[in-house]
């Protein structure tokens, strides 16, 4: 989903893979580039388009906001797609996210437990509603702040859509450079300052724990 009123001008370049076997794609997804197609001719270059040139049986598992980077998992046949769906389902996948915020974040550590649902006259924007919202709940460690900026790992246990965005601006502390809670940081953050460092799941054949990681690129 393109999520302002811009032109949708991807990156070109080569898609990194992590890692590869029979059942499992695991690649470093680019900022910029829609997870699937969006609606519409213009927006029909994505990441999964892009992987079917290469891996024709690569099946969709999960997302990634189009402006997020890091690691997602695909699978390549249709049992592990759904042992993986009901891994993330079960919450039983470990995400583990990097981001640069706004501000100084205070404690050094804690946890966000807000409710989320679409704020509909401003879709895509998430928001915060206690009365009708879904669970949504991100575990947060501090890894160096100033005054000015908090970088921050973030783990999410639930995958509220913008959950990462929407919590880190109900603390005060929105992401940097992301241009639906903070545009006026865009100018000085080209990209939005969210990428998703390290996944954990369980092999769908061997059941044994795998992790793969991918170092943000700022």
């Amino acid at each position: 989903m393109v999520e302002q009123n811009d032109i949708y001008n991807p990156p070109q370049d080569p898609i990194t893979v992590l890692h590869e076997d029979s059942d499992l794609l695991i690649v470093d997804k680019p900022a910029g580039l829609l997870s699937v197609p969006g609606k519409g001719p213009e927006l029909a270059d994505c990441l999964l388009s892009r992987l079917e040139a290469g891996f024709p049986t690569v099946r969709l598992v999960h997302r990634l906001d189009r402006d997020t980077s890091g690691v997602m998992v695909f699978s390549l046949t249709a049992h592990a797609q759904r042992h993986l769906g009901q891994q993330f389902e079960a919450r039983k996948v470990k995400k583990t996210y990097v981001a640069r915020l706004q501000g100084q974040l205070e404690p050094k550590e804690g946890q966000v437990d807000l409710p989320l649902i679409v704020d509909w006259p401003n879709r895509p924007k998430q928001m915060v509603c206690h009365e009708t919202g879904k669970p949504a709940v991100t575990d947060w460690k501090v890894m160096r702040a100033d005054e000015a900026e908090t970088r921050v790992r973030l783990f999410p246990l639930t995958g509220r859509s913008h959950q990462l965005r929407v919590h880190m601006l109900a603390l005060g502390h929105p992401i940097l450079g992301d241009p639906l809670y903070a545009p006026d940081t865009t100018i000085a953050h080209p990209r939005l300052m969210l990428h998703a460092e390290e996944l954990r799941v369980n092999h769908p054949e061997s059941g044994r724990g795998m992790k793969f990681r991918a170092k943000a690129p700022f």
